[in-house]
């Protein structure tokens, strides 16, 4: 996953005073239906002990996709919910050039939450939210569809402050994730994410109790 989400994600709650402990399944290209497929995530999932399952796949902005995406977060949600844990929907960003736009994925990710009852995690709406702020601002990486360091950082504040039921206002500008991965963004560029962060995840996002401890599935 780019730029160590997952790890971002701790490494932030941690650096906050709190825990919340990741543990990523991921594979190039996967859809939730060739996870099921592939096993490693059920299998993940069914040995126990996570407090939330976030699940991702691509945009899935376009009809066919949606379909799909909430068919497969529903049969994923009763692994999950047997397994004593809750899931989330980690509601993601298009390509830079399309099909999709991104209220088409948030309504797909909204609508695959709402679905289950889940949580859902409103970063499309925070990239949405520091455009908003800042124009320029670089979120994509160069082959306009994975984030930079700056939209990783985004990402990663944006769940961190959901799921930790905090504001993600005042958490570090650079971070080093445990597997060694480091993201720097400068003092002013981290509070402007920030703001859009706590913008987005009080707008649009929808929680649980605390939580403490998380796996990834996207």
């Amino acid at each position: 996953m780019s730029n160590d989400l997952p790890g971002l994600v701790s490494a932030l709650a941690q650096s906050a005073g709190g825990r919340l402990p990741t543990s990523a399944v991921a594979f190039p290209g996967f859809a939730l239906e060739d996870h099921w497929t592939e096993g490693t995530a059920l299998r993940e999932i069914d040995r126990g002990g996570w407090s939330v399952v976030v699940l991702q796949q691509g945009p899935s902005g376009l009809p066919d996709s949606r379909v799909n995406l909430r068919q497969w977060t529903a049969a994923f949600d009763e692994r999950i919910r047997k397994a004593g844990a809750h899931t989330a929907l980690f509601s993601v960003w298009p390509a830079k050039t399309g099909p999709a736009s991104f209220e088409d994925v948030a309504g797909s990710y909204s609508a695959a939450a709402a679905d289950v009852g889940g949580i859902y995690l409103p970063v499309t709406h925070a990239w949405l939210e520091a455009w908003r702020r800042d124009p320029a601002l670089a979120l994509y990486s160069g082959d306009d569809f994975h984030p930079s360091p700056e939209g990783s950082y985004l990402a990663a504040v944006a769940i961190c402050g959901l799921l930790a039921g905090a504001s993600p206002v005042g958490l570090p500008a650079s971070i080093h994730t445990k597997a060694g991965t480091t993201v720097a963004i400068s003092p002013a560029t981290a509070q402007l994410l920030q703001e859009a962060a706590a913008a987005a995840d009080a707008r649009f996002g929808r929680s649980a109790a605390l939580l403490r401890e998380s796996t990834w599935a996207p």
